[in-house]
């Protein structure tokens, strides 16, 4: 099986359970709820919870087990994702060659959705330690690196480094850093909990983590790349977003060809970290495809 039928599959394996923890639309708040579900229905890769599951997977476990957390994960992924494109954010009007939320449903409307979908990944997991479907204090673990990689020390943290340093011209350090959070720390996150799901040792926590970071790192990367040379058709949102809206990104910092050259750098770092685990082929190729990605 290749890298995008594995792909498509653990993202079947999401769509079908993610379908089960939205609520019936059929009450008062169903506007809020359709909104939800718009954005989480709006395609993608569903790498994240592939992650997720995959490194349960190469630790012994079996991917099912981890499907709760990589539910968790894409819930909490596009909250972020509607957020970044309202108006007081990134101000985008397309999201994967859709509307974005807030122009299918109005700000307030996206806005809460966003709110639910960053609540609810928290309920998500903790009901499968109190069921038992992942150990009790591996859920509550996994929920502790959930709030820390998301919150301040993490995605939200990012977030705001990302609007402070609008129409500025941060260091390469500072925004290399920026990216960690904003964009490597959810997906540090994914892996290091499919880790903890299986009942892994810290060093192959450790290693699946930075893994994580370091493919993150190159994704970034690579969306600064995308925004100058890629077609909107393609990409599926706006290009040339980040310059209109005074984004001083690593490659307006060191140029395409040093960028490009840094991407294979981090994908060729994050491989090294995959000696700690066996059967890797997937996430070795998983690694060379989101470098070598047009969209």
């Amino acid at each position: 099986m290749n890298v995008n039928e594995k792909l498509r599959e653990y993202a079947q394996m999401t769509e079908e359970a993610l379908g089960k923890y939205i609520p019936s639309t059929d009450c008062p708040q169903k506007s809020v709820i359709e909104a939800a579900r718009y954005s989480l229905s709006a395609g993608g890769k569903r790498l994240r919870p592939a992650l997720v599951m995959e490194f349960c997977r190469v630790c012994g476990g079996e991917p099912e087990t981890a499907l709760p957390v990589a539910c968790a994960i894409e819930m909490m992924h596009t909250f972020s994702l509607i957020h970044d494109d309202l108006p007081c954010m990134d101000n985008d009007d397309l999201r994967r060659g859709k509307p974005s939320c807030h122009k299918a449903f109005g700000e307030a409307t996206a806005l809460l959705a966003g709110d639910a979908l960053a609540i609810m990944p928290f309920e998500i997991i903790a009901k499968a330690g109190m069921e038992q479907t992942i150990e009790p204090v591996y859920a509550l673990k996994i929920i502790q690196l959930l709030a820390q990689l998301a919150g301040f020390e993490g995605m939200i943290g990012g977030q705001t480094l990302d609007l402070e340093y609008e129409n500025k011209q941060p260091s390469v350090s500072e925004i290399l850093e920026m990216y960690r959070m904003k964009t490597g720390a959810l997906l540090e996150f994914c892996c290091k909990a499919g880790c903890i799901a299986a009942g892994a040792d810290e060093s192959k926590q450790d290693a699946a983590g930075k893994f994580g970071r370091s493919i993150g790192l190159a994704f970034q990367i690579t969306d600064d790349i995308l925004d100058i040379t890629a077609d909107e058709k393609t990409l599926g949102k706006p290009i040339g977003s980040d310059k209109e809206n005074g984004k001083y990104t690593y490659v307006s910092a060191v140029g395409i060809d040093e960028a490009r050259e840094r991407v294979r750098q981090l994908t060729a770092e994050a491989k090294e970290f995959l000696t700690e685990f066996s059967e890797t082929e997937f996430l070795n190729e998983l690694a060379n495809m989101l470098a070598e990605r047009s969209n």
